[in-house]
């Protein structure tokens, strides 16, 4: 069996080889995230397959604002199976010598509530639309400071990031994994190569690190529908 231990930061790769497979076991001091859409990229390794099979539209608010998941919450969301506590895992590593798997229950803690629990509805109401314009309107309907917070995540990313990453996980929630995968590398030639935000989103965050990206269009609302489609056709 694969048994994946997430103890630490956990984002973009990580996820990718550890999602895939079970159990996934998330501690305490697990940091899961998909924070593409701050680099003008989109969620890749497989996760346009994942996300978009997460209940209640976790998948998307995950994938536009690169929220970020304690291990608890990881298991809450559904990108991790067992919490178990960090101290634990050496005895645990040993029981899975035997190569049973199912002795992962055995070490597993309750869960605590969700931090996002209070957010469900309003995550399953704002993340549902079929564009990123439809979900700024939503959020901005629902008058609370979540939400608001939400949208100025949501204006700091690349508008090209958000459109793509959203109809990404829309096509992704009817195709199979290895569909995905096909998608997402495709598409990673036609991003990377063709459109500039990547490699500005590189230089703000990763490069210069002054944090003040300049977006082409630099808007949400002026973002091309029909741009976003001719990337995903190549």
């Amino acid at each position: 069996p694969w048994v994946s231990f997430i103890d630490g930061v956990c984002m973009g790769g990580g996820i990718g080889v550890s999602v895939h497979n079970g159990p996934r076991i998330a501690t305490e001091n697990a940091l899961l995230a998909m924070p593409e859409t701050a680099i003008a990229l989109f969620p890749d390794v497989g996760t346009s397959f994942v996300l978009p099979r997460l209940r209640g539209e976790l998948g998307t608010w995950l994938a536009l604002t690169g929220a970020r998941l304690r291990g608890a919450d990881a298991v809450h969301a559904g990108l991790a199976d067992h919490f178990v506590r960090r101290e634990r895992l050496p005895d645990l590593k040993a029981a899975l010598m035997d190569g049973d798997p199912s002795v992962v229950g055995r070490f597993a803690e309750a869960l605590p509530p969700a931090t996002f629990d209070a957010h469900r509805d309003a995550i399953r109401r704002c993340f549902a639309p079929r564009s990123v314009p439809d979900i700024l309107r939503a959020l901005e309907a629902e008058g609370t400071s979540w939400a608001a917070e939400q949208v100025a995540i949501l204006r700091r990313m690349s508008p090209t990031s958000l459109a793509v990453s959203l109809e990404l996980l829309r096509r992704g929630a009817d195709a199979t994994l290895d569909e995905c995968l096909e998608m997402e590398l495709a598409l990673t030639r036609v991003v990377v190569n063709r459109h500039p935000d990547f490699r500005e989103g590189v230089r703000a965050l990763l490069v210069d690190k002054d944090n003040a990206p300049s977006w082409s269009p630099p808007r949400i609302e002026d973002v091309d529908p029909a741009a976003i489609r001719a990337m995903f056709a190549g």
